[in-house]
């Protein structure tokens, strides 16, 4: 294998395409079109703009737009928010109601829930177990007063497409604004605003072989959609997104989508069957799933359900892979991936999920020693201890602190104790819920004289477990009652997301304490 790891997370980011960089080169040096688009006085200021002007083309060509309907931004998320505060408040005195999903990235749920703050009524729907969104949702969904829906193209998360264009259709006989967040269709998927019926599209460019840092929101020219802006300075952009334009992040912007209108053809069928080649190294694993529906999906994205490991365990035992866990827990957030939990997932399900992302330059090479790896890391976590989230060997990993680290490679006190007379046990927390702890303390003149500790849980759980077991030593039954959990965090630094995952160790520490055997002193 490479010494890099193998990049399969293309949905978060995509490495820009070689013609990409080269364009941008030139409008980077003294020699090239490096000046500011707006100076239309000399030469160097019009040769610039001549080159914005040729990418806003290349960005509305990918999807049957005008030119003069896309609007430069700093990427979807801005796209997302000029949308919908943008619209919302240009037509606050006609209607306050919104129709999204529970399963939108956040740039949409956070700006809806902005305008909720502001007076409007948002309404959530509920996508199916597949994951996606049914036209007969949103036409129950509308009222005289909706003004909008907004709806993605492509789950980020899981990679199912939405029937956009049934769903514009029937927003335009209604009266409604359409706006879709194709920051993960472009160039994946065939885009028509005008067929689609779209009155609003968000895109990017760095999930398409491009920058970071530069995206678009496509507006409807006729009738003309009003939208009120969300910075103000010099104009730019018809007045909608001022700002200086950063004419090499345009001319990026413009050449990733233009190679990728040309190469549609090639590109789509060819990381669909990489997917596929995945997903059958995969498929036959006990307890493994693919999330969403099985055909309508995106080419490059597959998610997959671990049952009985732990996602962000996984993900530090496949160091030489790099992909992204189906909960916001790699994240050190606490809380599993709200897309899986909307499609019913149990929280301990959404914490064991991958999403694995192909791209351009993903090859079947790199897909088949994923397939490899993945496997035998399933396989050996789960090997002789079922349904745990132990990770003997697993990396130094820079998002634990280094005692955490420590930990990690030995998990000293891992594994259980033979019933005796002598041996308290304890349980807490819950396979579903994602953490489940359970301690056997051998007892010897009212002190602990062993303890071992069996878990499921993240990373920090289970370190954190470890460092119990060893702390317990010498302890009789008060001074192990009095156990804090916030010891345990300040000593392996444990993050303030993290703190519910020791309180469950407390539990079950506390479930030690009230099975102290009684021959050796007080019970609590």
């Amino acid at each position: 294998m490479s010494s890099r790891p193998i990049y399969l997370d293309n949905a978060a980011t995509t490495a820009v395409d070689p013609r990409v960089i080269a364009a941008m080169s030139s409008c980077l040096g003294a020699d090239g079109d490096f000046a500011n688009p707006s100076s239309a006085n000399y030469v160097y200021g019009r040769e610039a703009s001549a080159r914005v002007e040729r990418a806003r083309a290349e960005v509305a060509a990918l999807v049957n737009a005008a030119p003069e309907q896309i609007l430069f931004t700093s990427g979807a998320t801005e796209a997302n928010n000029l949308a919908l505060l943008g619209a919302a408040r240009f037509h606050r005195d006609r209607s306050r109601h919104i129709v999204t999903s529970r399963t939108e990235h956040p740039a949409v749920l956070d700006a809806c829930r902005q305008l909720e703050r502001e007076g409007c009524v948002v309404t959530y729907l509920k996508p199916a177990p597949s994951g996606i969104v049914a036209v007969e949702q949103v036409a129950a969904a509308l009222r005289p007063d909706t003004l909008l829906v907004s709806l993605m193209q492509v789950n980020n998360e899981i990679g199912v497409i939405n029937d956009i264009g049934s769903i514009g259709r029937l927003c335009r006989g209604n009266g409604v604004l359409f706006h879709v967040d194709a920051a993960q269709s472009a160039g994946k998927l065939p885009i028509d605003v005008q067929r689609d019926a779209i009155d609003l599209l968000s895109l990017t460019a760095h999930k398409l072989h491009g920058p970071k840092g530069i995206g678009a929101l496509c507006v409807r020219r006729e009738p003309r959609l009003g939208l009120v802006p969300l910075q103000f300075g010099g104009g730019q952009e018809r007045g909608l997104r001022s700002g200086t334009l950063p004419t090499h992040q345009i001319v990026g912007f413009g050449t990733a989508y233009s190679i990728a209108r040309e190469a549609m053809s090639v590109d789509i069928p060819r990381i669909a069957g990489l997917r596929e080649q995945l997903w059958g190294a995969l498929a036959d694993i006990p307890g493994i799933e693919c999330n969403g529906d099985p055909v309508r999906r995106v080419a490059g994205i597959l998610s997959v359900t671990v049952d009985g490991v732990e996602g962000e365990t996984l993900l530090l035992a496949l160091a030489d892979l790099a992909v992204s866990s189906g909960s916001a827990c790699a994240s050190l957030h606490a809380e599993p991936s709200y897309v899986l939990r909307a499609l019913g997932r149990s929280d301990r399900l959404a914490q064991s999920t991958l999403r694995l992302s192909l791209g351009r330059f993903t090859t079947a090479r790199e897909v088949e020693q994923a397939g490899i790896r993945i496997r035998a890391e399933i396989v050996r976590l789960r090997a002789g201890e079922p349904r745990s989230g132990a990770c003997p060997d697993a990396p130094d990993d820079p998002r634990y602190s280094p005692e955490v680290r420590r930990r990690l490679h030995a998990l000293p006190g891992w594994g259980d104790l033979p019933d005796a007379a002598s041996v308290a046990r304890g349980r807490a927390g819950n396979l579903e819920q994602g953490t489940e702890v359970a301690f056997a303390v051998r007892i010897e003149r009212n002190r602990v004289a062993e303890a071992r500790f069996r878990a499921f849980g993240c990373p920090h759980a289970l370190a954190a477990a470890s460092w119990v077991a060893e702390a317990a030593l010498g302890l009789d039954c008060d001074q192990l009652a009095a156990w804090d959990w916030q010891e345990a965090a300040s000593v392996l630094g444990v993050p303030p997301a993290k703190f519910g995952r020791l309180l469950t160790l407390q539990d079950a520490i506390r479930a030690v304490v009230r099975n102290w055997p009684s021959t050796t002193g007080s019970t609590v």
